[in-house]
């Protein structure tokens, strides 16, 4: 008797640049999403409340999308069934709670340390976040040692983050930029949680979209909740602005998880990740530039320090591809919409 290992269907290279920019897109829609909540959260006065129309927008977006597109809608009424037959622990769905988290803190701290810094914030903790889920290999995925390289990678990002940070400690204001930048590394590091939680979500119902409703529902609940509290507690909020782009962040955030969803089958998650974070990273500094915000800061240090961090966590993602390669004979489950 004989066994052969079947070796993984290779990726198709016919048209991988387009699909690289549309990765990089990805990121550059995460930041324009960040500058419209940070400012909806500043014209309202209330971050919870800019964030709870964020995800109440997307959320709607999705119920139509549902409603117009049979493929779509037959994979989301698969979600009763996989919660029925208990297809993944039903705490995954927390992950929903963590994209509240994420638009969150883009409406609070994105008006105070600006688009650039914000971002590489949550750059700093994804790339810290993802190690430690790939250790324990979260999601279903197969445990990854935390080696020398990574180590290096993610102490090199954190330097990256000093440094585009050190122009702010000359005017004493330093200190009062921790709490944001804490707030967003912290929310970075979940995003890794959220990430493979909604992998496997997408992989129990059988469609990216549908996970991404999930996603949405839980989190506007959690935040609707919040609001309804804080309400009756005496909440103040501004009169809601005119402007129409004040409204469409949800909407990016629904366009960032579906692109994401799409190049990753052709680019798989290493390649995709790091094109998105080269959008995310540039495309902060441009905000920062082209549309500069109260708390923005745009210095040498900053630009040199945000590509520190993105050279870092290049780096940090370099043992993580050989260990893919080393692991290129088991296939992926694969998700249809």
């Amino acid at each position: 008797m004989t066994t052969s290992t079947m070796p993984a269907t290779p990726v198709r290279t016919g048209g991988k640049l387009l699909f690289i920019l549309l990765a990089i897109a990805s990121g550059l829609l995460l930041c324009v999403q960040s500058r419209i909540n940070g400012a909806l959260g500043a014209k309202l006065g209330d971050a919870m409340a800019a964030s709870t129309i964020s995800f109440g927008v997307g959320l709607a977006a999705l119920i139509l999308l549902a409603i117009a597109v049979p493929r779509v809608r037959n994979t989301v009424r698969q979600v009763p069934r996989a919660l029925a037959r208990g297809s993944f622990p039903r705490w995954y769905l927390v992950a929903g709670a963590v994209g509240a988290l994420v638009v969150f803190s883009q409406a609070a701290a994105v008006p105070l340390i600006g688009v650039a810094l914000f971002t590489v914030c949550l750059v700093t903790g994804q790339a810290i976040g993802s190690m430690l889920m790939d250790r324990v290999g979260f999601g279903r995925a197969e445990p990854r040692k935390i080696n020398a390289l990574r180590i290096l990678g993610v102490v090199l990002t954190i330097a990256g983050v000093i440094w585009a940070v050190s122009p702010r400690g000359a005017d004493a204001q330093l200190a009062s930029l921790l709490v944001p930048m804490a707030l967003s590394a912290a929310v970075g590091m979940l995003m890794g949680f959220q990430a493979a939680a909604n992998g496997v979500q997408a992989a129990a119902y059988g469609g990216a979209t549908a996970a991404t409703l999930v996603n949405f529902s839980v989190g506007f609940l959690v935040l609707a909740a919040v609001m309804l509290v804080r309400l009756p507690a005496g909440a103040k909020l501004h009169p809601l602005p005119g402007q129409w782009w004040y409204y469409i962040g949800g909407l990016l955030g629904c366009l960032f998880v579906g692109i994401t969803a799409l190049v990753v089958k052709r680019l798989g998650v290493l390649v995709t990740s790091l094109a998105a974070v080269g959008g995310q990273l540039a495309g902060s500094l441009l905000m920062d530039v082209l549309f500069p915000a109260q708390g923005s800061s745009v210095t040498a240090a900053t630009v040199m320090g945000t590509v520190l961090t993105l050279l870092a966590v290049g780096l940090a993602s370099i043992s993580g591809a050989r260990s893919a390669q080393e692991s290129s004979g088991r296939r992926p489950l694969e998700v249809r919409e």
